[in-house]
């Protein structure tokens, strides 16, 4: 297999000529790669089969599986994003803003590529395909590192890729899936400063932080999900209750969905003696208060520990909070400033929650699991980031953007 220095030393050059890759020569090889993921679909879910095997003779839990395995649909939804976003706008040189000075200069603010992006990833072979159609739009080169429960379905992904980047001659290099699973090549990407522009890790929190701490590239952390929904004393308790269940059971294995719910202690008793029922009937684990456990028969304390846990399964903490104070200061230190949401039909107190809750998206009436690049309308993501340094939340196309001056004069000189 490759050493690193020269996957990046390819990656640098495909780079050069991604940046001014027509949109036209781009949207071509979106096409031809979703349309060879539809015609490799047998060899890639064979491939996933050996993952899955493998992920369930190790004794991994049911939601680690799930994330890892490939279905029919979940297949074709891959081909259908290539798709998608073949027909997004091209982020690259569009002017972003345009100043004419009294001098006669005239700046632009024109979006560019970031250049090589590193991508470190877990369990779910779908980012493979999300991350390469999203940073062959945007004009940067990738290189992707996932992990070693996913590599046979990576390499069926990325053999498909490469197949239809070959047909449509794309610059070699413009993707490149590091095959060796070792951590010394991890080590390699994050010390290679003006190899790599950017590093974004996607996965559990053991992953994230080793790269935040030995990474020399800057990283755009995409961080666990420890959401919250906060159950208002004025809440339409019939919108709460379908709200509250999506976000916690419509899919539990995924960042956005709800792992703690807030619930005034005003509505407490009619609320929970509905929610309850309902939660209970689709097989949820509910972790209660002591306020909670007297209203909702047969359930488990809630520890400290709970409320820091991002469970990614059916299993829900519920507190009783006296007011909307104690609910942000509740989110305030246990979330991870992923997504949470408020139900209340109080405007005033939906405008205190949105000032208060410092998150990458906080919701009024509405689920958690509309935190995502597709349903914000980007087409795609690359991620939820979860840092506040350049990009926040769904990562898009203009997410992996940055942009620069171009000044146009007529001899203007510097007084």
């Amino acid at each position: 297999s490759m050493k690193m220095n020269e996957i990046i030393e390819r990656a640098r050059n495909a780079a050069k000529e991604l940046a001014i890759l027509s949109a036209e020569k781009k949207n071509e090889a979106l096409l031809v790669m979703a349309e060879m993921l539809s015609t490799e679909a047998e060899k890639i879910k064979k491939a996933n089969q050996i993952d899955i095997k493998n992920a369930e003779e190790s004794g991994k839990n049911a939601a680690f599986v799930d994330r890892l395995r490939l279905t029919d649909a979940r297949i074709k939804g891959m081909a259908d994003m290539f798709k998608k976003v073949a027909e997004l706008d091209d982020p690259i040189g569009k002017i972003i803003e345009k100043t004419i000075r009294p001098n006669g200069l005239v700046i632009e603010k024109v979006r560019v590529p970031i250049g090589v992006i590193g991508i470190i990833y877990e369990s779910r072979p779908n980012v493979t395909a999300d991350c390469v159609s999203l940073c062959l739009k945007s004009g940067n080169a990738v290189i992707l590192r996932g992990g070693s429960d996913a590599i046979n379905s990576n390499k069926a992904i990325y053999d498909a890729l490469n197949k239809a980047a070959c047909a449509t001659s794309l610059v070699q290099g413009a993707f490149t899936l590091v095959e060796d699973t070792s951590r010394e090549l991890i080590d390699d990407m994050l010390k290679a400063v003006g190899g790599i522009d950017l590093i974004i890790p996607r996965g559990g929190e053991d992953l994230i932080k080793r790269v935040v701490e030995k990474s020399r590239v800057p990283v755009i952390k995409h961080y666990n999900g420890i959401c919250h929904v906060y159950v208002d004393k004025d809440a339409d308790l019939k919108m709460a209750l379908d709200v509250s269940y999506n976000a916690k059971v419509q899919r539990p294995g995924v960042c956005n969905a709800m792992e703690t719910m807030l619930v005034n202690r005003e509505i407490a008793k009619e609320f929970l003696s509905i929610a309850g029922r309902k939660l209970k009937s689709a097989n949820v684990k509910i972790k209660g208060c002591n306020e909670t456990k007297k209203i909702i028969d047969g359930i488990s304390d809630v520890t400290e520990r709970d409320f820091f846990t991002e469970y990614n399964d059916l299993i829900l903490n519920i507190k009783v909070v006296k007011d909307l104070d104690e609910a942000i200061r509740h989110i305030a230190k246990y979330g991870s400033a992923h997504s949470d949401a408020i139900i209340t039909e109080n405007a005033k107190t939906a405008l205190e929650f949105v000032k208060r809750v410092d998150s990458s998206a906080v919701f009024v009436n509405a689920s958690t699991r509309f935190n995502d690049g597709g349903e914000f309308g980007k087409g795609a993501e690359i991620g939820i980031s979860t840092d506040k340094i350049h990009a926040r939340g769904p990562m898009g196309l203009e997410e992996l953007t940055i942009y620069k001056y171009v000044v146009h004069g007529t001899g203007q000189v510097r007084e």
